[in-house]
């Protein structure tokens, strides 16, 4: 069973004196000693394993993009800070309306719809993705973990059960005691309540909110509704003020450096409002959910009480097309537009719906010229892409489709769904063999190495690859079994330092 670890004694373990008595972070150095980068990144990999493979893991690239841009913006201030970030950092969404973020061992960053939706600016949903990557820059997790030599694998899959099974129930309440069961303290619990780390990952946060160029008065006021609610109503209280706890000292201290810092007006990404609207839909699971998401939202713009009219014309157009209403999903759409303004396609949200709304309605021409100015317009968005990808299948050009996707899958290496994508193109196409070593790619980049195994096995069995082809497979089934066993001797490694 773990130990508990108290606030004072995990303060002791991370912060030396003279950094308290100063007020400033340690930035963790002594996290080398305790536990690799190497180490910390295949401990948050074999935890983001089991979280993809989870219904509610957003793997939405529309979401996707946004986050990861807004999280590159924050990581890129470290320059500005004098704060070492060498390591990789990935951002990804869970569907869960409970207003909430976490950070993994590693660089991951999970971020709830309940959070995005709950936000008012971009930069109050910076000033918790910040704190969130302050704890990461600081090694909190890996220095607890080196300095116990306590943990296993055993206590994180109690702490990844236990988050999974709160975001599938609903209840983070359900999901805590799982984690906690049989288990005492779990590694995610223990910092989560240690006041000290918070206030670090605070200080952190703020450097880079600020070095980024957002306002800095979002972190403070942020907090402070996130308590008022708290004190409100107990029954209700968000999940971020049970996970990191709120104390009057620690608002205080972000207010007064906020008002050192002094004010300037922040530009806030256009995309902002339709992925905040984008989030309150996909959190929904069921055509009456979509329906009273869309109802809600017209209600709000005729009381003229939606904080932004293109993104709430946004939320009605893709909760109507959820519920296969294609008329009225256009006419939401084209008014989310006209609310928006400009010309051309807009934001990359904006022109990835109307292409999917065309090519899912039966206008896979109409679905394909949109996607095809999206790309031109957004280079740089997977999201973009992928509608071009769709809209090649559902336009009967599937040896365009293929070619494309096989090139993306050289642009994005280590992104499992464009294999995915890849694989249905090539079932589009009737090619077996190659589908399930395309699916066999996307198993491996995930380290579901069996599930891999028995992919290739299903191509070589196919019937329809030639010689080379069956070579190629041959290999990969070696390699991919070569990875599993390597995958159970790096487990037992672990287990035999920190278990």
């Amino acid at each position: 069973m773990l130990p508990v670890m108290t606030a004072t004694t995990f303060a002791a373990a991370i912060m030396p004196t003279q950094a308290l008595a100063q007020g400033l972070p340690t930035l963790g150095q002594s996290s080398a000693a305790d536990l690799s980068p190497a180490m910390e990144r295949k401990l948050g990999e074999r935890v983001m394993r089991e979280i993809r493979a989870d219904p509610d893991y957003l793997n939405d690239l529309l979401l996707s993009d946004y986050v990861n841009a807004l999280g590159s913006k924050l990581v890129s201030a470290t320059r500005k800070v004098g704060i070492d970030a060498s390591q990789s950092f990935e951002f990804f969404v869970v569907r869960d309306a409970a207003i909430n973020a976490f950070s993994l061992p590693g660089g991951f960053i999970g971020i709830n719809t309940g959070l995005i939706v709950t936000t008012r600016t971009e930069s109050e949903l910076a000033s918790v993705v910040g704190h969130e990557t302050g704890h990461v820059l600081q090694h909190h997790i890996a220095r607890m973990l080196g300095q116990q030599a306590q943990n296993s694998w055993i206590a994180l899959g109690g702490l990844l059960l236990g988050l999974l099974a709160g975001i599938g129930a609903r209840s983070s309440d359900l999901g805590m005691g799982i984690a906690m069961g049989g288990q005492g303290l779990a590694v995610d619990r223990q910092l989560r309540f240690s006041r000290d780390a918070e206030r670090e990952a605070d200080r952190v946060g703020f450097q880079l909110l600020q070095a980024a160029g957002f306002d800095t008065y979002a972190m403070p006021t942020f907090f402070e509704r996130l308590q008022r609610a708290d004190a409100i109503n107990e029954a209700g209280v968000p999940e971020y003020v049970r996970t990191h706890p709120l104390t009057t000292e620690r608002i205080a201290d972000m207010l007064n450096r906020s008002r050192s810092a002094g004010y300037r007006q922040p530009e806030q990404s256009p995309e902002y409002a339709f992925v905040r609207a984008r989030s309150l839909v996909l959190q929904q699971k069921s055509a009456s959910d979509f329906a009273a998401i869309a109802d809600a939202q017209r209600t709000a713009i005729r009381t003229q009480t939606a904080p932004n009219v293109a993104g709430a014309w946004y939320a009605v157009a893709l909760a109507e097309m959820k519920q296969r209403r294609w008329e009225p999903a256009r006419d939401a759409l084209e008014r989310a537009r006209t609310a928006f303004g400009g010309t051309g396609p807009g934001t990359p949200s904006l022109a990835v719906l109307a292409s999917d709304l065309a090519r899912l309605s039966g206008k896979p021409d109409e679905a394909l010229r949109v996607a095809t100015q999206a790309r031109a317009a957004f280079p740089l968005s997977q999201a973009a892409d992928m509608a071009y990808a769709d809209a090649l299948v559902a336009s009967q050009r599937v040896p365009d489709a293929t070619k494309f996707l096989q090139s993306q899958v050289e642009r994005y290496r280590s992104e499992p769904i464009w294999w995915r994508a890849l694989a249905g193109a090539w079932a589009a196409g009737g090619k077996r063999a190659r589908q399930h070593e395309a699916l066999a790619e996307q198993y491996a980049l995930q380290g579901q190495w069996m599930a891999a195994v028995s992919q290739l096995k299903l191509a070589r069995d196919a019937g329809d690859a030639d010689f080379y082809e069956l070579s190629t497979i041959d290999a990969k089934l070696h390699e991919f079994q070569r990875r599993y066993r390597e995958d159970k001797e790096d487990e037992k490694e672990f287990n035999k330092q920190f278990g």
